[in-house]
């Protein structure tokens, strides 16, 4: 227990930097693509591919967390993400192709590992509470990246902005490194990394019922977080808002996930069964992406602000209550795997839903309906929630 606040103070910092720099070539998309010369449908085939790396990576990263120790993954994420970036200021569709194979894999293994360390020493009671305060870290590293990025980019370029967060991220990794040996000390060396581990990873998930249900939510939840980070500022730049006002709109929107994330996890925690929390964080996230397919120019800020909040709160703020139940689910030992299975089926999610946006974008100019058509699995989890809930009731 004594251990408990460095663990959560380390793993949050580390997840806002992790989150500001992933957020970063959404961000700044509009001046990317226009320094690079690619059209705006191509943000979601980048951030397609970041899904399905970090697929990959969060698939395959259970035995390295139990090989290498959680905080030596922490590391390792950092790292590779600082790398991407520094090659994607190269400034080609082949460098940001390399900051997602590289960057994107490597970053995969952050909240697994992160899960693992904090699985460890959080008392049960108290677990829904920690892992949504870690969580909060996500929007907040958001909200860093919507709020400064443009601006830093308008006085340093966003190559120069890039490569600030890609120092950060060294020396955070040199900081961890002087807890690291009291937070790996239950590393097993001799544990070997198998090409079976990506199938008995899915394994895991799909016959355990209970897990498996988390699975299809975060398919669902992580798809519709993507395509908000993803295309809410080319959206916006779209209907007329220059980029600094685009990542300002953004980040006033993601600042209500801070709060929503501990919120919900307190409802699911001490008040309401988790699931149904979950069903209505699903059902809120289909109705405020629906709101979002038809926002116009005409629309007042207010009116595009309240939208976003809704799905700000919705579809970037189930993470702590959803790790929080994966994490009680999982079999002893295995809270690192078991987050990496379920976070998984979250990247498919994150794979489909930008790719699906990009192909309705490029086929009929309309950015609002990939909005509505993404927001459908949400739909369908929080009915299946709800009906699940009053079989068992």
């Amino acid at each position: 227990m004594r251990m408990l606040p460095v663990a959560l103070s380390a793993s949050f910092l580390h997840q806002v930097l992790l989150s500001t720099a992933q957020v970063l070539p959404a961000v700044l998309a509009p001046a990317i693509m226009s320094d690079i010369g690619v059209p705006p449908s191509m943000a979601g085939v980048y951030f397609g591919l970041t899904a399905c790396c970090a697929l990959a990576g969060q698939m395959g990263c259970g035995s390295f967390i139990i090989r290498h120790g959680p905080m030596r993954m922490s590391q390792i994420a950092l790292m590779t993400m600082a790398l991407g970036m520094m090659i994607a200021t190269w400034g080609n569709a082949l460098a940001f192709i390399l900051l997602a194979l590289i960057g994107s894999t490597g970053a995969a293994c952050a909240t697994p590992a992160s899960s693992q360390l904090l699985g460890r020493w959080s008392p049960p009671r108290l677990a829904p509470i920690v892992f949504a305060v870690k969580q909060t870290a996500v929007p907040i590293g958001l909200l860093l990246g919507g709020a400064f990025a443009p601006s830093m980019a308008a006085r340093w370029g966003w190559r120069g902005t890039m490569l600030i967060s890609a120092a950060a991220c060294v020396v955070f990794v040199l900081l961890l490194q002087t807890i690291r040996f009291r937070f790996d000390d239950l590393r097993d060396p001799t544990r070997k990394f198998r090409l079976g581990d990506f199938p008995e990873t899915m394994r895991s998930v799909l016959r355990t019922p209970s897990l498996r249900g988390l699975a299809y939510a975060c398919f669902a939840f992580n798809g519709m977080q993507s395509v908000m980070s993803g295309y809410f500022v080319i959206y916006m730049t779209h209907i007329g808002y220059d980029l600094v006002a685009a990542g300002y709109l953004f980040s006033v929107a993601v600042m209500v996930a801070i709060p929503c994330r501990v919120l919900w996890s307190w409802l699911g925690s001490f008040h309401l069964p988790a699931r149904l929390v979950m069903a209505g964080l699903a059902l809120g996230m289909a109705v405020s992406a629906l709101a979002m397919g038809f926002v116009t120019q005409s629309w007042p800020v207010v009116a595009i602000e309240a939208a976003a909040w809704v799905l700000s709160a919705t579809a970037l703020s189930w993470h702590g209550i959803l790790l929080s139940e994966t994490a009680r689910e999982a079999p002893a030992g295995m809270v690192g795997s078991a987050t990496g299975g379920v976070l998984s089926f979250g990247q498919m999610g994150s794979l489909a839903c930008p790719l699906v946006y990009a192909w309705l974008l490029h086929g009929t100019g309309d950015y609002g309906i990939g909005f509505v058509v993404c927001g459908l699995p949400a739909l369908f989890v929080g009915v299946n929630l709800l009906w699940k809930g009053r079989a068992s009731a």
